[in-house]
């Protein structure tokens, strides 16, 4: 379902263009940027890279823009959007995050509704903050939230997208996860790229805007959305869990547990135990299985697109994690799990 006609669709593309032939050379730029990581933050009295985040969270959440982006992960097509955001004359938060590559994907956000329109499934609608992108949008909105696991850093000045950005680099404080370089438009603090690297400085992806417009008013696109419009709101209630045999007993750190429930998996039909780990930037999903007499799976680790994915055999446990971490923190994760009995 299309409700909305890109109007900046040619440039998008047109920079998509540009963007995939240079990818390379950008990636080596920003990996030896990376190797040479600061020990101690630059700032002044008055400004540092928190100021930095605070004032990105306000300008995400407030201002009225339109940006088109593309995001490029290494060994994938770049995949170009379109994100608009308002907020109303009743303070209400709007939101739409278009696909332009391909039958589409379209989101749409009302305050606390957020409406799916994907290719081969009816639309549906559930009741978050938040919409489900390439965006880390936790982050994004509650930088403070990283403050336990990561150290944040002013890098310096530069020019993304003929803008004035700043820079700033996020760290894994204990080295589990990987780090952001990211540059912050220097007039409104909305983002204007993001690269996450590996441990090794490697490129797992990318995040480049390409066209930037603020403005007094939220896009008329929102003037002809009604709630009336938009799918009903879906309920999802996975089985609650009271307790578990099992602990986790290493976390990296600032790394919580968020979710814990059972899962019945689709095709087998068995059920599982689902944890979802989250420190405000990455989330990693953790499954559980007791396998009882029934053939224990195969140890695994590998890539799905830029997410880490390992299987290994717990004792009697089938463990599967996945998520933006490096394959050595999702094996000590998996390791660490444990019988509480």
């Amino acid at each position: 379902m299309k409700i909305f006609q890109n109007k900046f669709v040619s440039g998008a593309l047109v920079a998509l263009l540009v963007l995939s032939a240079t990818c390379n050379a950008l990636a080596q730029e920003d990996v030896s940027d990376l190797k040479d990581a600061p020990t101690s933050t630059v700032t002044s009295p008055e400004v540092t890279a928190e100021n930095w985040l605070a004032k990105m969270s306000h300008a995400m959440r407030a201002l009225n823009y339109s940006v088109s982006l593309v995001l490029l992960t290494p060994g994938n097509d770049a995949q170009p959007y379109l994100w608009l955001h308002g907020v109303n004359d009743e303070g209400v938060e709007l939101e739409q995050l278009n696909l332009l590559n391909g039958p589409g994907r379209e989101v749409v956000r009302i305050g606390n509704k957020v409406s799916y329109f994907e290719p081969n499934v009816p639309p549906y609608s559930l009741e978050s903050s938040i919409i489900n992108s390439p965006l880390p949008s936790d982050f994004f909105r509650y930088p403070e939230k990283l403050k336990d696991g990561y150290d944040f850093f002013m890098i310096g000045r530069s020019r993304i997208s003929g803008r004035a950005a700043q820079q700033i680099r996020v760290l894994s404080k204990d080295k589990s996860r990987y780090g952001l370089n990211l540059w912050l438009d220097q007039e409104t603090g909305l983002l204007l790229k993001l690269n996450m690297f590996s441990l090794e400085s490697e490129l797992i992806k990318q995040i480049q805007v390409t066209g930037l417009n603020v403005t007094d008013k939220p896009d008329g696109f929102f003037s002809k959305i009604e709630n009336s419009m938009l799918p009903e709101v879906i309920s999802y209630q996975p089985k609650s869990l009271s307790n578990s045999d099992w602990e986790i007993t290493y976390l990296p750190l600032g790394m919580k547990i968020v979710k814990r429930d059972l899962h019945r998996l689709s095709g087998t039909g068995k059920t599982v135990e689902y944890i979802m780990l989250s420190d405000g930037l990455v989330d990693v999903s953790v499954y559980l299985q007791d396998f009882k007499g029934d053939e224990p799976i195969q140890n695994l680790v590998g890539k799905v697109e830029s997410d880490t994915l390992l299987t290994i055999q717990q004792g009697t446990l089938n463990v599967t994690v996945i998520g933006k971490i490096p394959a050595e923190t999702a094996n000590r994760i998996a390791t660490s799990i444990q019988s509480v009995h």
